[in-house]
């Protein structure tokens, strides 16, 4: 978050207040009402019972109407140096954008504007970068980082290294030879920057708000917040049961494969975890802060995670337990640090990480901890229904990160079941500009024990009627039910129109209003053959919905480039 100093808010700063005040306001109806504070605050680790929320907004709440403008916000953060209310809503925002302010530094900007990021991200950040791409041959010029400089953000300026990453979490997200690696230019460098953020937003990174040339000046919370999101996706790769059937292990009494697919990677970790530890003999944990601090639970995880040698390419690695009953909590959580590092394990957090309970480290911990050592084993002979493990689609696939680079809450992890109840469908409609009642049509969680999926129902309901009578779609013979129900092809035919009018819009706002269809794409593909000395010409998109969402895709970026290389062309040719 970004505070002038002397209590003025240059345009710069009001952007990114408005971007924050966006993540923080759920239902987009422009206020903060008791129910998005309490959940801000609770994923903030900052749980607080619904009277102290109120008690917040009544001390904050400028004109007395249960709710925070955005201009009651902004009034907000000019008084947070006085307010001890702020400094908690303040710290809570920091964590809720992934940019803690708790044991960071701030780099002042030429707009007199101050960015806090963490240290402890930007020390587990180069760590890995430097393991990860240590022995790629591109990257020799900017590793080995230092952890303890700014590096880091110098190392990300031409563009290399991110496209490296991208690779790395999304094998052959991007193609090789379109890096330019020798003798970089302005211009090259450029075009190595804006590909890397294509490419983030293809694999479902939120980029919206960071530019090439942000990347290029090398500003800490940015690149840091787009470096976690490029390391979680690959991180999470592999934690679902499509691409590890043995997740099945996993299933507990009366449960079937569909109740397990509808967990989060982090839920499955979370379980993963807590199935090692029941195995120990050792309580279960239910977060990855507070409750493994001691290092306790770790070292049992550990324990049961190692090899114990059965396999023959695999030798026995024997966990110490010796500094279990080590009295220093510091102590105790670097002794459980080496016997990681036996296991070739010891990255993202350090010992301060583990004692101070930092959720993102701890949990790119774990993750880097099942990845290497799942330790399951896929059960057999059970009534289980693997035919539900086919995987998604390359198209659900393209649907699924389209939605999740534009940012919706929750984040889409399984795109039938996550859409159910209608949610992130309705915010999809605000992005290409259809209004959403959320204040009377919109059923919001927690959502009551009796009664759950009449609330989701409804919200789904709400959301076909809005695709036929204000955004004018197709959906003969489509419900709410379908939504609701996880319908496959109905599903998609509802998701697809809004990818198409969401793409089409912003082909319009990049040619200044010009009105954008199939036939000016289909014209520009055929030219675009035609000089790449192409005979092949396609007359329409009507063989292929999926064709049209890749040409489409393409025809964006295209532009996109373009349009960017414009903007930055005069100061690519003053540098």
């Amino acid at each position: 978050i970004s505070i002038n100093m002397a209590g003025k808010i240059s345009k710069d700063e009001l952007e990114e207040l408005r971007e924050a005040f966006g993540k923080i306001d759920l239902d987009g109806n422009g206020s903060i009402c008791d129910y998005e504070l309490h959940e801000l605050f609770k994923e903030a680790n900052l749980p607080l019972p619904g009277y102290k929320v109120r008690e917040i907004i009544q001390k904050l709440d400028r004109n007395k109407d249960n709710k925070i403008s955005f201009d009651e916000f902004l009034s907000i953060f000019q008084e947070l140096k006085s307010s001890d209310i702020a400094k908690s809503f303040r710290k809570a925002i920091n964590r809720k954008e992934g940019i803690l302010a708790i044991g960071g530094t701030s780099t002042q900007s030429s707009e007199g504007t101050q960015h806090s990021f963490s240290e402890e991200e930007r020390y587990a950040f180069v760590n890995w970068l430097n393991t990860a791409l240590e022995n790629d041959p591109d990257c020799k010029h900017a590793l080995p980082m230092d952890p303890n400089s700014d590096s880091l953000f110098k190392a990300m300026g031409d563009g290399i290294v991110l496209c490296k990453m991208i690779n790395l979490s999304v094998p052959d997200t991007i193609d090789e030879r379109t890096i330019n690696k020798k003798k970089l230019t302005p211009f090259t460098i450029q075009e190595n920057l804006n590909l890397a953020l294509n490419s983030a937003s293809a694999i479902g990174c939120h980029v919206v708000n960071i530019g090439a040339l942000d990347l290029r000046e090398g500003k800490p919370h940015l690149v840091l917040g787009l470096l976690w999101q490029i390391i979680k996706i690959g991180l999470f790769a592999d934690i679902e049961l499509s691409r590890n059937e043995a997740l099945a292990a996993l299933l507990r009494d009366g449960e079937t494969l569909e109740d397990l697919m509808k967990l989060s990677p982090e839920e499955l970790l979370l379980r993963w975890a807590n199935f090692h530890l029941e195995n120990a003999g050792w309580q279960k944990i239910n977060n990855f802060s507070s409750d493994i601090k001691d290092s306790r639970a770790y070292f049992h995880l550990l324990n049961q995670i190692s090899p114990k040698g059965t396999e023959e390419d695999q030798p026995r690695i024997d966990i110490s337990m010796a500094g279990f009953s080590e009295k220093d909590d510091l102590k105790r959580a670097e002794n459980m640090l080496q016997q990681a590092d036996r296991l070739g394990c010891r990255q993202f957090v350090t010992p301060a990480d583990v004692v101070a309970g930092n959720p993102k480290l701890n949990l790119a911990f774990v993750a880097n901890l099942f990845n290497k050592y799942p330790s399951l084993t896929k059960p057999e002979g059970e009534d289980i229904d693997w035919g539900l493990l086919e995987g998604e689609t390359r198209e659900e696939r393209t649907f699924r990160n389209w939605m999740n680079s534009l940012g919706v809450n929750p984040h889409v992890n399984h795109l039938y079941g996550d859409l159910a109840d209608a949610l992130v469908i309705l915010q999809l409609y605000e992005k290409i500009k259809v209004p959403v009642d959320w204040t009377n049509k919109v059923n919001k969680p927690p959502y009551p024990k009796i009664g759950t999926n009449m609330k989701k129902l409804e919200n789904c309901n709400y959301a076909v009627e809005l695709g036929k009578t204000t955004a004018k779609f197709s959906l003969v013979g489509i419900g709410g039910q379908d939504l609701n129900d996880g319908n496959a092809t109905l599903t998609l035919a509802l998701v697809w129109q809004l990818m198409r009018r969401y793409t089409l819009n912003v082909l319009e706002d990049l040619g200044d209003g010009q009105k954008a269809n199939d036939d000016i794409i289909v014209k520009w593909v055929n030219t675009t053959l035609s000089e790449a000395g192409k005979t092949t010409k396609i007359s329409s998109f009507k063989v292929c919905k999926a064709l049209l969402i890749y040409l489409g895709c393409l025809f964006l970026i295209h532009l996109f480039i373009f349009v960017r290389c414009i903007q930055h062309l005069s100061y690519n040719y003053v540098l």
